[in-house]
């Protein structure tokens, strides 16, 4: 029966084409193929006859590799990288089906573009990955950008096929946008230019710097997922092997909490929301098993990040709550091992002393003398609106100056308002607000521990200090 072959020839080098794909060729007697790609494989055509033509005449090759074959002659048809890959594997077998032609089409595999680049790269494909191609000559603009969003919003690590062309200028700026919408711009990408050819050459850079003048006909761009990260100027997407072992040394507490947090996960819509609150909210639900603490929570100037690094300075700020029950919550072995001090002035002495006399709350009190003694600790609140009133006026009359407010009083009466009062009385201190009437002492506790482990942010390995 007569036959064609499809063939990947891979991206240039003879040695990144596979066995399979030579011996096809050799036992060819037409090779049909675009131009360019001949002069890949110029050695392994002589003696045979080839066809050959320009871009855009796909079609062409396929008709003219039927006619050959019902002449009786094996054909191949070369692509580059895999023919299955945007190649004409599919074409030819479309073709077969419109022929009703007995023409036996055979699809011999190839090293796709990206497989090559990837390797160059180090190992960006490391976890699930997609490709999209950027050229609109054959699928809508409108069908290719769904595709785009959907990538990114999945964070899928994404190969673009085809990034620009003389006329293609602007798709590759589009997909950087949609990407940018859902992505770090610290992301990381890599350009890899004629891979597998003399001239090979790669460029690192983040998705922010992405340019389309970067790019040219003959490059292929790889963008990493939220996880990639450069190891020794190389690509790596981990695919989890390290964090797994890590779990499986965690102890019975930690391994709850990582199988909670994922089954959080499964159900929170997170996908448009900064990674600071998300961690925090997952800390939130899984102490409540209340998905609506996701909406409620509004972090404000870069609370998160900055006490965590304030925390592990080597002069941690002390923390001062508004009742004893906040206390018992924070994760007692990272406080021992940062030697952060927690302090409730609600059973001082003096405290009581002070309410007495001048006729306040005991809550109140207390925070009026934390202020005289700590002026500048993390002051977290998760039961007394009345304290965290005091509070703002105390900030409001420069004698405070915390260094970040967890606000999660609980209750019916001046709640929100307290809320309300240091979110747009004291705009500029760094907070963590639970908006409403919600919140309570293990809110406010495990707020702070989100802040604690916030290096396992990245991993979503929760639970250090349990």
């Amino acid at each position: 029966m007569s036959k064609i072959y499809t063939i990947g020839i891979g991206p240039g080098d003879q040695n990144q084409m596979t066995p399979q794909a030579m011996q096809a060729l050799q036992a060819s007697d037409v090779i049909v193929g675009y131009n360019h790609y001949f002069e890949y494989i110029g050695h392994l055509t002589e003696g045979k006859e080839t066809i050959s033509t320009g871009m855009k005449k796909e079609r062409d090759r396929a008709k003219s590799a039927f006619e050959e074959a019902e002449k009786g002659k094996t054909v191949s048809v070369i692509s580059s990288g895999d023919s299955g890959v945007y190649g004409m594997a599919p074409l030819l077998l479309e073709m077969k089906e419109e022929l009703a032609s007995e023409v036996d089409v055979e699809v011999v595999p190839g090293i796709s573009a990206m497989f090559a680049a990837a390797a160059r790269m180090g190992a960006p494909l490391g976890h699930d990955f997609c490709s999209v191609s950027m050229s609109d000559l054959l699928t809508p603009w409108a069908r290719i950008e769904k595709r785009i969003k959907a990538a990114a919003e999945a964070d899928f690590v994404t190969a673009v096929y085809n990034p620009v062309s003389k006329g293609r200028f602007w798709q590759l700026m589009r997909f950087r946008e949609i990407f940018l919408q859902y992505r770090s711009p610290e992301t990381s990408v890599c350009i890899a230019r004629n891979v597998g050819r003399k001239d090979e050459h790669l460029r690192f850079m983040t998705l922010e710097e992405l340019d389309a003048s970067m790019v040219d006909m003959f490059s292929l761009v790889i963008v990493g997922n939220s996880q990639t990260r450069m190891i020794e100027k190389r690509m790596v997407t981990p695919r989890g092997y390290n964090n797994q072992e890590d779990q499986e040394k965690d102890n019975p507490g930690r391994q709850i909490m990582n199988e909670s947090f994922h089954t959080i996960l499964k159900e929170l819509d997170v996908e448009n929301q900064s990674l600071d609150k998300t961690w925090v909210a997952l800390h939130c639900i899984h102490t409540t098993a209340d998905f609506g603490m996701n909406d409620l929570l509004e972090i404000r100037n870069d609370m998160v990040a900055k006490l965590h690094k304030a925390f592990y300075s080597g002069k941690p700020p002390v923390i001062v709550t508004d009742v004893s029950m906040v206390t018992r919550g924070i994760r007692r072995a990272t406080l021992e091992k940062l030697g952060i001090e927690v302090k409730c002035y609600l059973d001082d002495e003096r405290v009581k002393e002070m309410a007495s006399e001048q006729n306040i709350t005991r809550t109140q009190g207390g925070i009026r003398l934390a202020v005289e003694e700590h002026p500048d600790a993390l002051f977290a609140f998760g039961n007394a609106p009345t304290a965290l009133i005091e509070l703002v006026k105390l900030i409001r009359s420069e004698k405070a100056r915390p260094v970040g407010v967890v606000a999660a009083p609980v209750g019916f009466v001046n709640v929100r308002e307290s809320k309300w009062q240091l979110k747009f009385g004291c705009p500029g201190i760094p907070a963590v607000i639970v908006e409403g009437q919600k919140g309570g002492s293990n809110v406010a506790a495990t707020i702070i521990n989100a802040i604690l482990s916030w290096a396992d942010a990245q991993e979503m390995h929760p639970g250090e200090g349990l």
